[in-house]
């Protein structure tokens, strides 16, 4: 049943992302995200529309937005809540109940993260794109929600940071379930276990966008005003419409 309501869940959240895009496109003149869902062309009908003022990120402030979103707070809170989930639901059964146990699985969800994050990194640098989260820069709660979740399957590519389907951001989450599934999860897991697995992890990244987006991580979160409003490293001079 769980596999089910799982299911489900992401085939909605994914399946909505064409309509919050074309949705955000008609509100900001059709200049948003044009030709998310749509190969990039040379002619100047379907070619996608630049980012106002974006501004490509230097390594090393790739480097440090690696770090923070691997070793930050996002990840960390990310970790403890799954490894409490799995805790009380006892998966896996083999590693039992306890402080010990418990610990094991937030180390386990720890690690899904790391190479999750590592693998999207490594990834957006081979495909060449910017798979840093960027704020929008709208206003409503529904849009910035909907900026957010296109956000975790979808990057900047580009001198103009036209935004696109990213592939490294889709297949991130599984490479880092398949990892655990396969290096430290009990014998009997297997693929289909990573899958599923890996599905949990695109639905954290996820939450972890919308948590940026209204919580930390830019001048419109609910730290906004603090000197802790912007992760170190984060590219905070680019204008964020999407």
């Amino acid at each position: 049943m769980k596999r089910v309501v799982l299911s489900l869940t992401v085939i909605a959240v994914l399946g909505a992302l064409p309509s919050v895009a074309k949705a955000q496109s008609a509100a900001n003149g059709g200049t948003s995200f044009g030709n998310l869902f749509s190969p990039s062309s040379n002619t100047s009908t379907t070619q996608p529309q630049p980012i106002l003022g974006y501004k490509k990120p230097t390594e090393r402030i790739k480097v440090r937005n690696y770090l923070f979103d691997t070793f930050g707070p996002y990840p960390l809170a990310g970790a403890v809540i799954l490894g409490g989930i799995d805790q009380a639901h006892n998966a896996p059964p083999e590693w039992g109940q306890g402080a010990g146990p418990y610990f094991e699985r937030v180390a386990s969800d720890s690690g899904i993260e790391m190479v999750t994050t590592t693998t999207r990194y490594a990834l957006a640098e081979v495909f060449r794109e910017d798979t840093i989260y960027y704020g929008c820069e709208c206003t409503g709660v529904f849009r910035r929600l909907g900026h957010a979740l296109i956000s975790t399957v979808t990057a900047r590519r580009g001198d103009d940071g036209h935004r696109q389907l990213s592939f490294p951001a889709m297949i991130a989450p599984y490479a880092g379930s398949m990892t655990a599934v396969y290096a430290w999860y009990p014998k009997r897991y297997d693929a289909e276990d990573g899958f599923r697995m890996g599905n949990y992890t695109l639905l954290t990244f996820a939450a972890e966008n919308i948590a940026r987006e209204f919580i930390y991580g830019g001048p419109h979160t609910l730290f906004g005003r603090t000197g802790l409003s912007v992760p170190p490293g984060t590219n905070s001079a680019v204008t964020t419409n999407p």
